[in-house]
């Protein structure tokens, strides 16, 4: 800030910087479109673990070839995926909360799918006549309570905190009513009860010798209901017999003095054949309301894949996302039709154009030897381009639900060799060789020779090879654009990557530019920032050439922003790099020394 000297003495001055560091971007984070048995849809979801896909998407599903590809991601390195969940015709469990017949609030499961079924909905009546607590739980152990709840205002605050359900109060329902009580409930007290000594029999609905008998100690008697509570609640536990409908129980009490017992079981429910003077045989209801109707939908086909660019849905809801580097569908390899796979790959290249991503595409489900491969090579020309790579054959997995030996497609193992290896050398080293092992990978649908492999490489295409004591691993670094009669400058997946790193950074880091004064000034700020930034590019070893001059160049001045250009607002910037190349074919020459011969 400008200071404005009004005393003898010494004042301070804090002068703006002409650095602007530019940060390197992310280059492993990896998009997942496909099937899920549960999830949000409609948008991208970031998990980074399989633990947490597991919680957010339901874990493996033989129907799902996406939550393999993710299992495959995170055991081979990755680190943080995108998930896009597509679930065509899935709905929404449901049940409605009831108070003598009369509905009163429905709930939905907030993600459609039939994993909705497994949720149980439980009412216990507030402290005050007017209020009721709801927990909502699933079979994963997930639960969550809403306490003090009314009538009238139930719906807008579920709405407002649950993760796992949305409600709705029925149509012309009485607000001033709340929803009958779970669990077996009595009748209401007009005094304190004493149940010293007082001998209890119960039982769990429906279930052959189930039943219990026990006897609650003596001692003084109760002030008030919630002792009475605790000393059956004791009861249960400690005469559970390994039951766990006993050995989970609760008893509460409700607003209007009366106790509720819940059995600790999903769906059982306790009796009191006897029951002392305590009036728990009355009235019994079920634990928690299941819910039901949940419809899982069907697979995808092209067209839910395709989706729809101006409603973002599909692999387009990653419009939206940010940060997105590679891209996996796993599912697509298994369309009935070639021509449909094409179509979503070939839209998926584009996308991934758009959007500075690389495609990871799985060769065709049915193309399980080489001349197969080779014929059908040229149906998929239009997937072609600097943005994609392919990869062929399938790998062979254990299935842990199964514990068989079956073909997944292998691009979400691919997406966690890539990401493992930007993590321990670099974007600019082939995700490819030795190095390259498919973690868990049992061996692969095609065995391909050095000659069989030597067909395929000419064309662009990624082999994945098995090699005594290494194993399965990935055998090619070269992206669609890369076939040799192409003559492409992207031909090598780690340039076209690394570019796509340099671009992205520079994107974001340059910001600050816009709307700058564009003279001298501005001009020798960029040369700095961005010089700064290619040579700790070139420092790490991501360019060819022993020296800076040789590794890039940073170009900003008179020569590239002429006064046409900022007559019409426009600073340009010219960076360029000596990317590095790998090293794909090996010759090593031997020859034989003649001994000398003397004369």
């Amino acid at each position: 800030m400008v200071v404005t000297p009004t005393y003898p003495g010494v004042y301070i001055e804090e002068l703006p910087s002409a650095v602007r560091t530019i940060t390197t971007v992310s280059t492993s984070v990896t998009a997942f479109v496909g099937y899920t048995t549960r999830g949000p849809t409609g948008g991208a979801t970031t998990v980074t673990s399989f633990g947490d896909f597991e919680r957010r998407f339901g874990g493996l599903s033989a129907d799902s070839p996406l939550s393999y590809a993710v299992q495959q991601f995170f055991l081979n390195g990755g680190g943080i995926a995108v998930i896009v969940r597509l679930a065509p015709g899935a709905t929404g469990s449901t049940v409605t909360l009831s108070s003598g017949g009369t509905e009163l609030l429905r709930l939905t499961a907030r993600e459609p799918g039939a994993w909705g079924d497994g949720l149980r909905a439980s009412v216990d009546h507030g402290a005050t006549p007017d209020t009721f607590d709801l927990r909502i739980s699933d079979l994963a152990g997930t639960d969550e309570t809403h306490t003090g709840l009314t009538p009238a205002t139930a719906a807008d605050r579920i709405n407002a905190t649950s993760t796992l359900v949305t409600a709705q109060a029925v149509p012309n329902a009485p607000d001033d009513t709340r929803p009958d009580a779970s669990g077996t409930v009595s009748d209401p007290f007009d005094e304190v009860p004493n149940p010293a000594g007082a001998e209890i029999t119960a039982a769990i609905e429906g279930r052959a010798n189930s039943e219990i008998t026990f006897t609650l100690p003596s001692g003084p008697a109760p002030q008030r209901l919630q002792q009475v509570a605790l000393l059956l609640e004791r009861g249960l536990r400690a005469n559970a017999r390994g039951q766990r409908a006993f050995s989970g129980a609760r008893v509460r009490t409700t607003g209007d003095n009366r106790l509720q017992v819940i059995a600790g079981e999903p769906d059982a429910v306790i009796l009191f054949p006897d029951d002392g003077d305590l009036g728990l045989a009355g009235t019994t209801r079920p634990p928690g309301s299941a819910f039901a109707d949940g419809a899982p939908g069907t697979l995808p086909g092209a067209g839910d894949w395709l989706g729809s660019a101006d409603e973002k849905t599909g692999i387009h809801a990653l419009r939206d996302v940010d940060d997105v580097n590679l891209l996996v569908l796993p599912g697509v390899s298994a369309l009935a039709s070639l021509d449909e796979q094409v179509a979503v790959l070939a839209e998926a290249r584009v996308l991934a154009e758009t959007r500075r991503m690389f495609l990871i595409a799985d060769a065709p489900a049915a193309w399980r030897t080489l001349d197969a491969f080779r014929n059908g090579l040229e149906l998929i020309d239009s997937v072609r381009g600097d943005h994609a790579a392919l990869y062929f054959p399938h790998v062979l997995l254990s299935d842990p639900l199964t514990g068989l030996v079956r073909d997944f497609p292998p691009s979400g193992a691919i997406a966690g060799i890539m990401a493992r290896t930007d993590g321990d050398r670099g974007v600019w080293k082939a995700p490819a060789g030795t190095e390259a092992r498919i973690v868990g990978a049992r061996g692969l649908t095609v065995k391909l020779t050095d000659a069989e492999n030597g067909l395929l490489n000419p064309l662009g295409i990624n082999c994945l090879r098995t090699f005594p004591v290494v194993g399965p691993v990935v055998w090619g670094a070269r992206t669609l654009d890369g076939a040799d009669r192409l003559a492409s400058q992207w031909k090598y997946v780690p340039v076209r990557r690394t570019a796509l790193m340099i671009e992205e950074s520079l994107y974001r880091g340059t910001q600050w530019v816009v709307f700058e004064p564009n003279d001298e000034t501005l001009w020798g700020q960029i040369r700095l920032n961005v010089g700064a930034f290619m040579h700790s590019l070139f420092q790490q070893g991501a360019f060819q050439g022993t020296s800076p001059r040789q590794a890039y160049l940073v170009k900003c001045d008179r020569d590239t922003t002429t006064q046409d250009d900022i007559n019409r607002g426009i600073v340009n910037i010219l960076v360029g790099f000596a990317p590095l190349k790998p090293a794909e074919f090996v010759i090593i020459k031997i020859e034989q020394l003649a001994g000398q011969v003397e004369v």
